[in-house]
Formats: C-alpha cells, structure tokens, sequence
C-alpha cells in the first residue's frame, strides 16, 4: 500500500492528474480548493481501498487542510502513472467517528 501511495504522489508532482468533471461541479458547491485536495493526496492517508474497482483501484485519502477533515476519492492507472480525482468532501460526524477516519 505504501509503494502504490508513493506512486500516486510522484503523479501529483509530475501533473498527472485528471480532475473529473463530478469533483470540479462538487469543489464549489462545497468550497473546496484543489491545492487542499492535492495537499490530502501528497500528505494524508488512505483509509479505504478498493483494489477492485475498475477500471482502475480506488481509494479515499483523508487530511485535515487548515483545521477541516477532507475526504477525497480517487483512482490510479498504474500503467499509464494517472491519478483520476474523482470526488471530495468534508466528512460529517453523522457518518464517521471522530477520527473522520472509521464509518459509523
């Protein structure tokens, strides 16, 4: 998991990302920036996987960014070395614990 992590970072850095048409609609409505979702995939952490999912693997990575917890949905192409941003949000205590981290 660590190496696949470290792969997905390398592709932030080298602008291998592709925003998804979803995340850009949902980054205003809920006044998300993209540098705060680029600082969650280079900083955070992946709290769920989903190595099956297809076309590619997906994963959720979770930051805290300037005091507020970010979720933030993606996928990987290894083959091609692509991050796909697909969604992000702020994650509510009605769903997770206080981590932010583990499901209700």
């Amino acid at each position: 998991m660590k190496n696949i992590l470290i792969q997905i970072r390398a592709a932030v850095s080298n602008e291998k990302v592709i925003w998804r048409k979803h995340v850009l609609s949902r980054l205003i409505e809920r006044g998300i920036k993209r540098k705060e979702i680029l600082k969650v995939i280079i900083a955070g952490e992946i709290i769920e996987d989903y190595p099956e999912d297809q076309p590619y693997p997906s994963m959720f990575l979770f930051k805290i960014v300037k005091d507020r917890p970010l979720h933030v949905v993606i996928s990987y192409d290894e083959f091609n070395k692509i991050v796909y941003i697909i969604t992000a949000y702020e994650p509510t205590l009605e769903f997770f614990d206080e981590d932010f981290k583990t499901r209700k």
